[in-house]
C-alpha cells in the first residue's frame, strides 16, 4: 500500500474498462478497490454486448427453421414465447457478471458497492457518507443512451437499447431511429423473429462509419430479409394513438409516415460524466467527453480516464486496452505506446451478415491521397461458403501502393468478426501482403477468403 493513501488505485465503475483496469492493477501490485453503483460487469455485460449477443444467437436459430422445412421437418412455432428468449440472455448475463465478481475477489481487489464522486485529489466520497483515500484515480464509467429531442425515452412505447433488451413480448412492428451497429444488430434480430423493421438512417447508407462497399452488402441482404430501409431521412416527430404510433419523417423533399408499435432510439450512446465530482478537481469536459493525454492522464495528477467517457472509439474492447496502458504507467511499467494505435482498432457488428473492420477505409485514403491498392473478394469463391449456405459477403482489403503496407480490411459475411483478426495480426506483425497469400489456409474453411484477397493483391488469385 502507498503510504499515506488506503489505496493505489480506485476505479470509477466495473465495466470492461475498470475490471480489466483492476485486474491488470493488481497483479502489478498495486493495491486497488473498485466503486460499481449497480451490476458488476457495467453496461457491456449486464445491459449491452453479452445479452445482445446472446439473442442474436437465438435468432439465428429462429430463422434457421426455414432451412428446416426444406429438409422436410415440420416444424410449429405456434408455441414461440419471446419471454424464453428474454430468460436465456438474463441467465448469460448474470452468469458473466458472477464471473466478474469471482475474478475481482481471486485478484485480491475490494469491490465497494455505490455511487462514486471526486471530493479532492486523493479523495473519493461514495454515496455521499463515506470517505477513501487513494494515489490514483480511474474514471470508467461508461455511458448511456443518447436521447433525441421528441423521442425521449419511456421504454413503452420509445426505448433506448436497454428496453429493448428488456423485452419480453415482441412488438408487431418496430421502428429504429439509427442504423450504426446498435440499430443493425437489432434490426438483424427482430427481423429474425418475425417483427415488421423500418430502419431510418440520416446519412446516405446504413452503417456510415464502416466502408461503403461493405455497407452496401449488409443494406442489400437486409431488403432481401424485408426491412424497410430509409437513408438520408430525418424523423421529425410522432403522434401517439390506440393501436400504436405514427412516426413523421422526411425524405430529402418528401414526407413520409410509418406506423409503428415501438420506437427504438439508436444514435449512439452519450459518456457518463453526471455526478462524478469534475468539477471539484477542475476537470472540465469537451462536448461532454473528459480530456486526456498519453498513458490516458487529465489534466489532474493521478486521475486517469478510460473508456466511453473519453473521445474515443465506444468499444467495450478499447476500454480494456486503455486500462491496460492506464495501470501500466501507473505501476512503472511504462506500455510501448502511450495510447491505443486507433488504425488496429477492430471494429464488429454482429448482425447477420456480420461485419469486421479496422484500419483505413477506401474513402478516407482518397481524401488523405494516400496511394493504396485495393483487392476484394467475393465468398461465392469460396467452397464452405456455397457449402453452408453463406455465400453473400466480401473480404476488402486496402494496401500502399508503393510500400505494400496493409492499410486497412473489411469484411462483411458469416463470421466476419472472427476473421478480421488474421488481417488484423499480419499488420501488427508488420506482414505484407505476399506473407498471407503464401500461407497454407485449410480446406475448406471462410478463411480461404482471406488468403484470396491477398492472393489478388500480389496478382495471382486462384478462385475468380
Amino acid at each position: 500500500m502507498t503510504s499515506g493513501y488506503k489505496y493505489d488505485l480506485a476505479v470509477i465503475g466495473s465495466g470492461p474498462g475498470g475490471y480489466v483496469a483492476a485486474i491488470r492493477a493488481s497483479q502489478l501490485k498495486l493495491k486497488t478497490v473498485i466503486i460499481e453503483k449497480d451490476k458488476l460487469g457495467g453496461v457491456c455485460l449486464n445491459i449491452g454486448c453479452i445479452p445482445s449477443k446472446n439473442i442474436i444467437h437465438q435468432a439465428s436459430i429462429f430463422a434457421s427453421v426455414g432451412t428446416l422445412r426444406k429438409m422436410g421437418v415440420t416444424v410449429d412455432t405456434s408455441t414461440f414465447d419471446y419471454k424464453k428468449v428474454h430468460q436465456d440472455s438474463r441467465t448469460a448475463a448474470t452468469r458473466l457478471s458472477k464471473g466478474v465478481e469471482f475474478l475481482l475477489k481471486k485478484n485480491n481487489i475490494e469491490v465497494i458497492s455505490g455511487e462514486a464522486s471526486i471530493a479532492g485529489k486523493n479523495e473519493l466520497l461514495i454515496n455521499k457518507d463515506q470517505k477513501i483515500t487513494t494515489k490514483n484515480i480511474l474514471i470508467a464509467s461508461g455511458s448511456v443512451p443518447r436521447q433525441i429531442p421528441g423521442f425521449e425515452f419511456d421504454e413503452q412505447v420509445v426505448l433506448s437499447s436497454t428496453g429493448a433488451l428488456m423485452l419480453q413480448e415482441l412488438p408487431k412492428r418496430l421502428l429504429i431511429l439509427g442504423s450504426g451497429a446498435i440499430g443493425c444488430e437489432f434490426a438483424y434480430i427482430m427481423n429474425a423473429f418475425g417483427v415488421e423493421v423500418h430502419l431510418v438512417e440520416m446519412l446516405d447508407r446504413v452503417l456510415p462509419l464502416e466502408d461503403e462497399e461493405i455497407a452496401s452488402v449488409l443494406e442489400n441482404d437486409f431488403s432481401k430479409k424485408g426491412i424497410k430501409i430509409y437513408t438520408g431521412t430525418k424523423a421529425t416527430g410522432m403522434s401517439k394513438k390506440e393501436d400504436g404510433i405514427t412516426v413523421h419523417l422526411e425524405q430529402g423533399e418528401k414526407k413520409l409516415t410509418v406506423e409503428a408499435d415501438k420506437i427504438l432510439v439508436a444514435v449512439g450512446r452519450a459518456p457518463f460524466t453526471d455526478r462524478l465530482g469534475l468539477e471539484n478537481v477542475g476537470l472540465k469536459t469537451e462536448k461532454g467527453f473528459i480530456p486526456v493525454g498519453d498513458y490516458y492522464q487529465t489534466k489532474v495528477p493521478g486521475i486517469f480516464a478510460i473508456g466511453d467517457v473519453i473521445a474515443s472509439p465506444q468499444l467495450a474492447h478499447v476500454a480494456s486496452k486503455e486500462g491496460e496502458i492506464a495501470v501500466e504507467f501507473m505501476a512503472g511499467h511504462k506500455p510501448a505506446e502511450p495510447a491505443i494505435n486507433p488504425m488496429t482498432i477492430p471494429s464488429a457488428v454482429y448482425c447477420e451478415p456480420q461485419v469486421g473492420s479496422f484500419g483505413y477505409k477506401e474513402r478516407e485514403l482518397k481524401e488523405k491521397k494516400i496511394p493504396y491498392n485495393k483487392s476484394v473478394f467475393p465468398y461465392r469463391g469460396v467452397g464452405k461458403a456455397v457449402a453452408i449456405h453463406r455465400a453473400e459477403g466480401l473480404v476488402k482489403v486496402l494496401t500502399h501502393a508503393e510500400t505494400k503496407e496493409i492499410l486497412g480490411a473489411h469484411i462483411v459475411g458469416a463470421e466476419a468478426t472472427e476473421l478480421i483478426h488474421e488481417i488484423l495480426l499480419a499488420k501488427t506483425a508488420e506482414l505484407v501482403p505476399e506473407d498471407i497469400a503464401a500461407m497454407i489456409h485449410a480446406h475448406p474453411t471462410l478463411s480461404e477468403a482471406v488468403a484470396e484477397a491477398f492472393r489478388m493483391s500480389e496478382g495471382w488469385a486462384v478462385h475468380i
